[in-house]
């Protein structure tokens, strides 16, 4: 069995988007383990969250938008555009992994949740992710 797969994901707009079957569609899962998932990036995050209702995923763009705001006077890291040190800043609060329990082969995930890519820039483009199972 392998136990490390890289994977791409396609380019996202702006959000949070429910990521978890590209996920477990990508890597065969073992009947007990932890799978960690890395993103190698510093402007999106990864972050687990409810999956039922989609109103959530609006929510949590429009907070984060609220708390970390674009075109501040004292950001220097400037030169990439507006979105870019606030997208930072996102990912540094939401983090780069995850980690997941394994349980009869499947991912074991409560009833309402579901993984999430944080897309913080506005033209991100395809993201990397590391899926590793212990």
């Amino acid at each position: 069995m392998k136990n490390q797969k890289e994977i791409i994901l396609p380019p996202y707009p702006r959000g949070f988007h429910l990521i978890t079957d590209q996920i477990a569609s990508n890597i065969d899962l073992p009947e007990t383990g932890v799978l960690h998932v890395f993103i190698q990036h510093t402007s999106a995050g990864l972050t687990i969250n409810e999956c039922a209702d989609p109103t959530v995923r609006l929510d949590l763009e429009t907070s984060f938008n609220h708390v970390i705001r674009e075109d501040e006077p004292f950001y220097k890291h400037t030169y990439e555009g507006p979105d870019d040190m606030p997208a930072h800043i996102k990912s540094s609060l939401v983090g780069a992994s995850i980690f997941v329990p394994i349980s009869n082969w499947k991912l074991n995930l409560g009833s309402w949740q579901g993984i999430y890519l944080c897309e913080f820039r506005n033209n991100g483009g395809s993201r990397k992710l590391v899926l590793t199972i212990l």
